[in-house]
């Protein structure tokens, strides 16, 4: 008799296939368990990791950092041999790179810095926070003194190069904070920046950093700044200066070092005569002719590739050059130059001249007008002798834009002359002057002629 699901008691069905496991019962017949391939997943329920020893963070401990160097510093005293050499070895034992920020602070200052300038406390109670062994702890600030302290940084970052990328950092924030510091520690402290940034151990471009509010309102961008220069002159040369402030972009922002108010070329002069830097004075004119000459530059190059009118470049030149007080020899420098380089020259040498001669017959009017000095115009003469030279193409022009330039009234024959005989250039000259020797002879011939016609109508 079959059950009401159609099967006979004690038939099984095969939903696995034949090889299908039965499931397990007890002595009473009941099922206890079914087996599965299948492990139980774990549960991160009350169980703990295990963290990896080099994922672990280090903690950051500056204090730490600061009492060793301190330890090694007191233990190599007072002479800056054994200084090196313990800070050289101390490199692979302290982390310079995380800690390259305290060292220096302790290098420069004697500790760790706070805001503000002042030397950190922290860890008192331990045993000293500060040292002796650094820039403002050095016995004197002269020169032969300052100069074995400031090759303590140079040593230690021939030897750890990774550090110079950091003391760049350090100073910007050093000099942030030059009103903690005492004047004596301000006057160390720009006399060895001066060593550093001569020596390219540190970009002059920290410089800048002085140029804040606060250090210009109290004065000491400009002190710090003028003993670095000043120190800088003394050690190597005036050139070095000259070459520091450029680096540094300085030399178009000196003004800047005084209050707003007082920006005055009065009291630009007096600050640099008191501080025994009266060659500033002179780089800072010649700056400002350059500055000048850069203005006319553009404004010739702008009218030029613009196309136009002569007359009115004429009369923008002579407004720029009123105002800047910018003299005939350099005004036609710039012009040549920008009248030039407007132009794609045809590679082609038999091309070239027609090229040239068509181009600059329409700018003659413009040279004209500021040749009216002999000096002017055999700047202009060199100027085409130069270019003619250092452009192959037109080495057999040059002739021609001389004859040009005589017709037009912009070279007379008194300036050729003069030229030909000795106020050419190196460049070329044999070949320029053997161009020019059968035009030579006949502006002699005709002045000769010309004397003549004049001694016969005084007859």
């Amino acid at each position: 008799m079959s059950g009401g699901d159609g099967r006979s008691p004690g038939a099984t069905t095969q939903t696995g296939g034949p090889s299908s496991p039965a499931p397990a019962t007890n002595q009473q017949g009941k099922v206890v368990c079914c087996m599965t391939t299948k492990a139980e997943k774990p549960t991160l329920q009350g169980q703990r990791i295990k963290t990896r020893k080099r994922d672990e963070k280090a903690k950051y401990d500056p204090v730490g950092f600061r009492d060793a160097i301190l330890l090694g510093l007191s233990e190599a005293g007072t002479d800056l041999e054994a200084v090196n050499k313990y800070l050289d070895q101390a490199g692979s034992k302290l982390k310079y790179r995380t800690y390259g920020e305290t060292l220096f602070d302790i290098l420069i200052a004697g500790g760790i810095l706070t805001p503000g300038g002042g030397i950190s406390e922290d860890g008192i109670d331990s045993g000293p926070v500060r040292t002796d062994m650094c820039i403002f702890g050095s016995p004197d600030d002269s020169y032969e003194t300052l100069r074995g302290y400031a090759t303590v940084f140079t040593r230690l970052m021939r030897r750890y190069k990774y550090l110079e990328k950091m003391f760049y950092e350090e100073m910007k924030k050093v000099l942030v904070y030059l009103k903690g510091f005492r004047e004596g520690d301000r006057v160390r402290l720009a006399r060895c920046v001066a060593m550093w940034t001569s020596d390219s151990l540190l970009d002059p471009k920290v410089l800048a950093t002085l140029l804040q509010d606060h250090l210009v309102k109290d004065g000491l961008a400009a002190d710090f700044l003028c003993e670095v220069l000043l120190t800088a002159k003394n050690l190597r040369d005036i050139n070095t200066v000259r070459s520091l402030l450029r680096k540094a972009g300085m030399d178009s922002r000196l003004m800047e070092l005084l209050q707003a108010n007082k920006r005055t070329d009065e009291n630009f002069k007096n600050l640099f005569q008191q501080k025994g830097l009266a060659e500033i004075l002179g780089i800072h004119r010649n700056l400002e002719k350059e500055t000048s000459l850069k203005e006319l530059q553009i404004y010739l190059t702008q009218q030029v590739n613009e196309g136009a009118s002569v007359r009115d470049i004429t009369v923008g030149v002579q407004e720029i050059a009123k105002k800047n007080n910018i003299q005939e020899p350099q005004i036609v420098s710039s012009i040549w130059s920008s009248v030039m380089e407007a132009v794609e020259w045809n590679k082609k040498e038999e091309l070239v001249a027609d090229q040239a001669l068509k181009h600059l017959r329409v700018y003659a009017p413009l040279f004209a007008a500021n040749t009216q000095s002999d000096r002017a115009e055999l700047t202009l003469l060199v100027k085409v002798q130069e270019f003619c030279y250092d452009n192959m193409n037109f080495m057999k022009v040059f002739q021609k834009i001389v004859v040009l330039f005589y017709r037009s009234e912009v070279l007379s024959e008194e300036v050729i002359l003069k030229w030909y005989k000795d106020g050419h250039a190196t460049k070329g000259k044999s070949i320029f002057l053997d161009q020019l020797k059968k035009f030579v002879e006949w502006l002699n011939n005709a002045e000769e002629e010309s004397e003549e016609s004049e001694e016969e109508e005084e007859d």
